[in-house]
């Protein structure tokens, strides 16, 4: 018995069929999109030219209302590029502790930005009000981030100087009373040999609502070269009970100190005074700790060859 075959489609109808198939799909749409239709959309709104004295509330408008009569491509223009209208501010006048914005009074200016025609759209809200906080001005401190490492042989006996030390802001009081300092962008100085003179930005992180009258501050320091002196110091122990005969050792430990060159010679042993005192000894130590309580203000680094100093009771 003969085996029957399927007929089977011509390629070059599958292809035509395809063909005519996606132009009809395609002349729908352009059909759909040609009509005219009445779409209330979301316009979010962009604050500008905010005034300086003025905090505007986070519980302002985000947007306006757009009943847009237009084909269908111009209101899914608006749905797929989502335009901001940007709110003048400074042309909003004021009442009590509010800016009131009136729309209707740039009507020409929101056409240009959003490129609409009010002949067949409107704005459903006459005006926006946006509610403000009179800003108040502080002097903050600025705090340095700033980590320096010396070149081998250079230091700085003082630490990294900030002009100006305090900048003025201004904000909401809530925000203004809570805060006493800021800090300045962290960076780090590698292998310093010479005298440090920069600015840096203040970090402004979770502080947009504040304005800063000052956006950088310069640093300043002295680096000198170095060199490392030693002085051996006698330990005197404080705070012994009266009676208690105390045998300590070493008697004297050796401090390490870097100094620079210019002072060198202007350093002694009886600038120095290292103390142990037995009032922190803990129940069942054998030991003090040796602590340095006097020494020059121009010397830094300073270490001792022994922290830990023996001692026993005699009976």
């Amino acid at each position: 018995m003969p085996v029957r075959r399927r007929p089977r489609f011509k390629k070059a109808s599958a292809k035509t069929f395809s063909f005519f198939l996606i132009f009809s799909a395609v002349v729908w749409v352009l059909v759909q999109f040609s009509k005219t239709y009445t779409q209330l959309i979301e316009i979010p709104v962009n604050y500008i030219n905010a005034p300086l004295d003025k905090s505007i509330s986070d519980e302002r408008p985000d947007h306006v209302d757009l009943q847009l009569q237009d084909n269908g491509f111009s209101i899914y223009y608006f749905k797929i590029f989502n335009p901001k209208l940007d709110i003048d501010l400074s042309k909003a006048r004021e009442t009590d502790d509010k800016l009131v914005y009136t729309l209707q009074n740039h009507l020409s200016e929101i056409e240009q930005q959003l490129k609409i025609d009010f002949e067949n759209s409107l704005i459903v809200q006459e005006e926006i009000v946006v509610p403000f906080q009179f800003k108040k001005d502080k002097m903050l401190k600025v705090e340095p981030r700033i980590e320096v490492s010396y070149a081998v042989g250079f230091s700085a006996v003082n630490p990294v100087e900030l002009r100006p030390d305090s900048v003025k802001v201004s904000g909401p009081e809530k925000i203004i009373d809570s805060i006493e300092t800021v800090q300045t962008e962290s960076i780090r100085l590698n292998k310093v040999n010479q005298d440090l003179n920069g600015s840096v930005k203040i970090d402004t992180t979770g502080l947009g609502v504040l304005s800063f009258y000052e956006n950088s501050v310069k640093y300043f320091q002295k680096v000198e070269k170095f060199t490392e002196g030693s002085a051996e110091i006698p330990v005197e122990v404080i705070n012994v009970p009266e009676g208690l005969n105390l045998a300590y050792f070493p008697k004297s430990v050796i401090v390490y100190y870097q100094v620079n060159l210019k002072q060198f010679e202007s350093v002694s042993a009886a600038d120095f005074r290292v103390v142990c005192n037995y009032k922190d000894v803990k129940k069942g130590d054998d030991y003090m700790i040796a602590q340095i309580v006097e020494k020059p203000d121009f010397i830094n680094s300073v270490r001792l060859n022994e922290r830990r100093i023996q001692f026993v009771i005699k009976r």
